[in-house]
C-alpha cells in the first residue's frame, strides 16, 4: 500500500471519529437535600420548600414576574439547567458587587418578594432562599469553582449544611449574595432535579465519547 493511499485512509478514519463522537455530560459534583426537613414546623417547612422551588422556577424561566403561580407545576418533578462559559459568573440576584458588573451571565431572575409570588412564614417573605444558596455554594465549592458568599448564615441553622457553608441572601444587598464563577477552560452546567420532595443539584462538564 503506497503512502498516498495510507494518508487518505488515515484522514477518513479521523473524519469518521469526529463525526460519530458524541458529547457526554460528566458529573464533577453533586448534592441532594430533602425539602421535608427544612424546619420542624410543618407550615413553616412548606413555605421554605415552596420558596426554594419557586426560585429555581424563576431561574429556569418556567415562571416570570407577573405570572400567576401554579403551585402544582412548581411542586412537580422536573429538571432545570443553566450553563456558565469560561470566565462567566452566576449571581443569586441582580444587586452585585462592582467587581462582578459586566460578568454576570445568569441570575435567579427573582427578588424573593410577595409581588413575585414568594410566601411568608409570618416572619419574612422569601424564607428558604438562603437554603438554596447554601446548597449551590456547597456543590460549586466541591466542583472546584470560584465561589464567594460575602455574608455568612451562621446566625441560624440550615439543616444538612455546615455553618461555615451557610449563605445569607437579601435581594437589595450586594453583600448578601452568592457569586459562582467558572474558572475552568470548559463550559460548566448546573442541573437542578426535583423528585419526590428531594432536590438534587449537579455540576457537569462536557466530554467527547468516541
Amino acid at each position: 500500500m503506497n503512502n498516498t493511499l495510507m494518508n487518505i485512509i488515515a484522514a477518513a478514519t479521523i473524519l469518521i471519529t469526529n463525526v460519530t463522537g458524541t458529547t457526554v455530560p460528566k458529573s464533577i459534583s453533586e448534592v441532594s437535600y430533602s425539602l421535608s426537613n427544612r424546619y420542624s414546623n410543618t407550615f413553616v417547612n412548606d413555605v421554605f420548600s415552596d420558596n426554594i422551588l419557586l426560585t429555581i422556577a424563576y431561574l429556569g424561566g418556567k415562571v416570570k414576574k407577573g405570572d400567576t403561580i401554579d403551585w402544582e407545576k412548581i411542586r412537580a418533578n422536573w429538571e432545570i439547567k443553566f450553563t456558565l462559559r469560561p470566565g462567566e459568573t452566576f449571581a443569586f440576584h441582580d444587586a452585585v458587587l462592582d467587581k462582578y458588573k459586566g460578568k454576570i451571565a445568569v441570575t435567579t431572575n427573582a427578588h424573593f418578594n410577595s409581588y413575585e409570588g414568594f410566601k411568608s412564614d409570618g416572619w419574612l417573605v422569601g424564607d428558604g432562599v438562603c437554603h438554596l444558596a447554601s446548597f449551590m455554594y456547597v456543590v460549586a465549592k466541591n466542583a472546584g469553582l470560584e465561589v464567594e458568599a460575602p455574608t455568612s448564615h451562621d446566625f441560624a441553622v440550615i439543616p444538612n449544611i455546615e455553618k461555615k457553608d451557610g449563605v445569607s441572601i437579601y435581594s437589595d444587598n450586594t453583600l448578601q449574595n452568592l457569586y459562582i464563577s467558572n474558572n475552568k477552560n470548559e463550559d460548566i452546567t448546573f442541573v437542578f432535579g426535583h423528585k419526590d420532595d428531594v432536590l438534587t443539584i449537579r455540576v457537569e462538564t462536557d466530554t467527547i465519547d468516541k
